[in-house]
């Protein structure tokens, strides 16, 4: 069963295991660094509007977000393109890509919302998990604006941020179930509370996404006519559609193993050797295109998703038999890059339908790594703490 591990997600750092492409900046240097903010962790901030600036991994993003959860203007920047060229992210191409963009992607932001930097509440930023270097420039640039401006600086957890997104975008209350999946996380917990999470199972080793990344660039997909702009999971989600998947028999990861984790090393590696085999079927070198790419990305496609369906499942079980979730409203939340793949929401409607659950998803903009879930985050904990604090007093409001 699932390991009943209460858990602050802020410091989670199993985290950072679960992705390998992501590592931890040394608790030192973080916390030297964040001692020079002008911030209190334990102070009670009530903001009305707040900027935004998220560099944990590729994508260079800032928004900025009201007390009411309007978005008042957002920016971003992706590597993408960049990235396909060398094969993967490399970190030091994606410290400099931050470093020549987020300046422009902040004032964006910042001009669209018509919102002065004196009218701003306090300035938002990822501090972990992610990759230590693109992180780094977010921080630095932060604390430049934190000193320039004045304001308070808010260091947010990017897996909470995600976590808490569909609350933007629906009324979703506590507790409900989140299921986390991109190309360097995959969770699942249930979340009773803004910083009140409980762990049920997460990646033995890579993420979902990490491993259609792989498994594209083995398939040489940039090489494709159709995919050679896509990113890895995109490729595979876009070539899946084209394919049969019962052309390759692969078995679902840890069909036998009764908890929630997952793993999709295994599942990578399957998949390879099936390229080779295949590769020297039909007479060409690595680095050259299957003649059965789509069938082959269909049937890791539909593996991947059965496997996080299934371990989904017994999440949602578990919790239905504690009766942690209520009976009446039960709430399947699914956000991360990796959360965009409709064959894979697919297949966890049909779990939702089949325990009575309702599925959430954010929009797909807000699904990938983003400004607005890093301001938002910071609205959504001010107003629960005002919900609270209403709660234990004793009032109740009654009328307009």
């Amino acid at each position: 069963m699932p390991k009943e591990l209460p858990f602050r997600i802020g410091s989670m750092l199993i985290l950072n295991k679960t992705a390998r492409v992501f590592s931890k900046p040394s608790k030192s240097k973080i916390y030297a660094f964040l001692r020079s903010f002008n911030f209190s962790p334990g102070t009670r901030f009530l903001h009305k509007v707040v900027l935004g600036i998220e560099t944990s991994c590729d994508d260079t993003a800032a928004a900025v977000v009201d007390e009411t959860g309007n978005v008042l203007g957002e920016a971003i920047h992706s590597q993408t393109e960049v990235h396909l060229k060398t094969g993967g992210i490399v970190p030091p191409v994606a410290q400099q890509l931050h470093r020549e963009n987020i300046e422009r992607i902040v004032q964006e932001a910042l001009s669209a919302s018509g919102i002065s930097p004196g009218d701003l509440s306090a300035i938002a930023t990822t501090i972990k998990p992610g990759l230590a270097l693109s992180l780094g420039v977010g921080l630095s640039f932060s604390k430049q604006l934190v000193n320039q401006w004045k304001k308070p600086f808010i260091p947010i957890h990017h897996m909470e941020a995600h976590a808490l997104t569909i609350r933007l975008t629906n009324q979703v209350e506590f507790p409900f179930l989140v299921l986390l999946i991109s190309g360097g996380h995959c969770l699942l917990a249930l979340v009773r509370g803004v910083s009140d999470f409980l762990l049920l199972g997460k990646s033995l080793d890579i993420a979902p996404g990490d491993m259609f990344d792989k498994v594209a660039r083995r398939l040489s997909l940039t090489k494709h006519p159709e995919c050679s702009s896509m990113s890895g999971g995109k490729a595979i989600e876009h070539l899946a559609k084209q394919g049969n998947r019962f052309h390759f028999d692969i078995s679902p990861p840890m069909h036998r193993v009764k908890n929630c984790d997952f793993s999709f090393t295994g599942l990578q590696h399957v998949t390879e050797k099936i390229i080779t085999k295949k590769e020297k079927e039909e007479g060409i070198e690595k680095g050259q295109v299957l003649s059965s790419a789509a069938d082959l990305a269909a049937a890791v496609q539909h593996t991947a998703a059965c496997h996080i369906a299934k371990r989904t499942h017994r999440a949602i079980l578990f919790c239905q038999q504690r009766q942690w979730l209520s009976q009446s409203h039960a709430v399947l939340v699914v956000s991360g890059g990796v959360a965009s793949n409709f064959y894979i929401r697919r297949a966890l409607e049909i779990v939702t339908d089949a325990t009575q659950c309702t599925l959430l998803c954010p929009p797909p903009r807000l699904c990938t790594d983003n400004g607005v879930m890093i301001a938002w985050y910071r609205m959504d904990y001010s107003q629960t703490l005002r919900q609270d604090a209403v709660k234990q007093s004793g009032w109740r409001k009654e009328g307009p």
